[in-house]
């Protein structure tokens, strides 16, 4: 194995704190990882990691070899990608931060389609419902549910707006009554989407009425699959994007509370760190997925 290909596994053993981890990530088996990280040290005349029972660290002839190598692998590895991208070529690998939500209902077919037709890329997928720095945590690209962007140094684009409903059970409802105003809320179990220390406010209007009311029951949560489950447990009314509550709507599990009353919309939003200019792949991959949310998943069109 040459030294570039013994850098990128010594990199990734370090990264991982693992051999097995990084033969995982690498596609390689953990014999072949070993060998090569034994070779690697035999040439330089030094110890790069130390192996312990539990877990691999560096050595600090490691952690200065890291430093100078790291900037090395990826500066390689990108003269690589832009030299194939200059040719039409998509490659690489693609960073993807992603809510769970949405994650899990939508992404496995786009990552399946977009993966048979540029197998020579690969899609790196991380769900959470929090905030992520992309440029801090290096990601390509993050898909978003939310309002208007606060964070000024990211770029972002718009892909189609997500309509919200609230939504209770119909046993809820024979049980507490059914709302008839907004005022009637602060009489209910209300369900807050909370990501902070905030709670949730549910911003109302019809026509031009508005209303406000805060949402702090019993229970809240920060993913909307689980404030869909509460909801189908009889716990309270929610306000939930359509993608999610449909399917219960259609089927009767739940029933629109104050349908005549609408919550601002919130868009559905691709992220970039401050690209002069969108790499290929990822630009790729953002028009491959806008037409497929727009074709194929998501109500309310762009």
């Amino acid at each position: 194995m040459g030294e570039l290909e013994s850098i990128r596994v010594f990199l990734a053993v370090a990264d991982q704190q693992s051999f097995a981890g990084a033969a995982r990530q690498l596609g390689m088996t953990p014999a072949s990882v070993t060998r090569t990280i034994a070779a690697l040290e035999a040439r330089l005349g030094v110890q790069l990691l130390v192996r312990t029972t539990r877990q691999v660290s560096m050595t600090s002839a490691g952690a200065l070899y890291a430093e100078r190598a790291a900037p090395l692998s990826r500066g390689l590895a990108e003269a690589a990608n832009e030299t194939r991208e200059a040719q039409g070529i998509i490659s690489g690998r693609l960073r993807i931060s992603a809510p769970l939500s949405l994650g899990v209902k939508v992404l496995p077919a786009v990552l399946s389609q977009f993966g048979a037709l540029y197998p020579q890329t690969h899609l790196d997928v991380s769900l959470s419902d929090g905030f992520v720095d992309i440029v801090e945590e290096d990601f390509d690209l993050a898909i978003r549910i939310s309002g208007p962007p606060s964070d000024k140094s990211t770029i972002w684009r718009k892909i189609c707006r997500i309509p919200r409903v609230l939504a209770a059970s119909p046993a809820y409802l024979r049980a507490r009554g059914t709302p008839a105003r907004p005022e009637d809320l602060a009489d209910h179990a209300c369900l807050g989407y909370r990501n902070d220390l905030r709670d949730e406010v549910w911003h109302l209007s019809s026509g031009k009425r508005r209303r406000s009311h805060k949402a702090q029951g019993r229970l809240s949560a920060n993913n909307g699959d689980l404030l869909a489950g509460l909801v189908l447990n009889g716990e309270g009314i929610a306000l939930l994007p359509r993608f999610i509550a449909d399917p219960d709507l259609a089927a009767g599990r739940m029933v629109a509370v104050l349908p005549d009353w609408t919550a601002p919309e919130i868009w559905l939003t691709l992220y970039y760190p401050p690209y002069e200019q969108l790499p290929l792949r990822v630009a790729t991959f953002s028009d491959f997925f806008e037409a497929h949310v727009i074709e194929t998943c998501l109500p309310g069109g762009p």
